[in-house]
């Protein structure tokens, strides 16, 4: 019977330890689930939270951007001045026309005057005055062409030379102050224009408003707009253009100035020639 007991015991045994470890690994598995869910689960929850603020945001910022350099397009803003912005470009291109000849012309007509008349006046001591004429021939400017008118009467007296001088300054003048008047128009024309399309696009606002039950401000928008935009175009083309006009200017009083000196100096010779033949 022992025996019998023995057996059953050493059977049984097995049995009884692994009932025993089973709910320790259950409950080790259940512990290991739930560390894990706890770990996973606040390690999600922010992320989320980010990624929903990032594509709320982005939107907004790119739409930003974009509406204010639409507003920065030139040709937007010239459409938007409507029609009385076509005479503007056109006061526009003949005045930046007229300036680039005129800045030609005066670049060619620059003379370094004090060097001129020392090499004049050595043709004319030498008694030379086919040469000084030859001379004034080859040198371009107002100064060299009334000189030429000059000694071109230097058989005829004192008195010719001056009047054929003086002659010869007018022409040269006419010629300094050519497109001056246009440059003039163009600088007083042109915020004109510019008025006038502001109280075009007045009426056209006043007249939406009229028009409109409701009263919105974009209904007033474009004509504020286009009235705004001829005036800063109008003001725009006139500004540089009388610059332009006013710089000329006091280089034709330079050249003024040099043909005096020249004409004075040429006189002046010519009177002591004179006189040292009638000694």
């Amino acid at each position: 019977m022992h025996k019998i007991l023995l057996v059953l015991l050493l059977i049984m045994a097995p049995f009884a330890i692994a009932q025993d470890e089973e709910p320790e690994v259950v409950e080790t598995t259940e512990e290991m689930t739930g560390t894990v869910e706890e770990e996973v689960v606040p390690a999600e929850e922010p992320i989320v939270e980010i990624d929903e603020t990032e594509a709320a945001e982005t939107p907004v910022a790119e739409e930003v951007e974009r509406s204010q350099s639409a507003s920065m397009d030139l040709k937007d803003l010239f459409i938007a001045g409507g029609n009385f912005m076509w005479p503007l470009l056109l006061a526009l291109i003949i005045g930046i026309a007229v300036t680039v000849e005129r800045f030609i012309t005066f670049s060619k007509a620059k003379l370094d005057v004090n060097k001129f008349i020392e090499q004049l006046g050595g043709y004319i001591r030498k008694g030379d005055l086919s040469g000084a004429e030859n001379f004034c021939d080859r040198t371009r400017g107002p100064v060299s062409s009334i000189l030429r008118a000059g000694l071109m009467r230097r058989d005829k007296g004192l008195v010719d030379v001056e009047k054929a001088i003086e002659g010869a300054g007018s022409i040269e003048m006419a010629h300094l102050e050519k497109g001056l008047v246009v440059l003039a128009t163009v600088s007083s024309v042109a915020p004109m224009i510019g008025f006038l399309g502001t109280v075009s696009g007045m009426i056209r606002a006043f007249g939406e408003i009229a028009a409109a039950k409701n009263v919105d401000a974009s209904l007033v928008a474009g004509g504020i707009q286009e009235a705004l935009i001829t005036t800063a175009s109008g003001l725009c083309v006139a500004i540089p253009i009388q610059m332009a006009n006013n710089f000329f200017i006091a280089k034709i009083g330079r050249f003024v100035t040099d043909m005096e000196e020249a004409s004075m100096f040429l006189v002046d010779q010519l009177a002591d020639m004179e006189h040292l033949k009638q000694l």
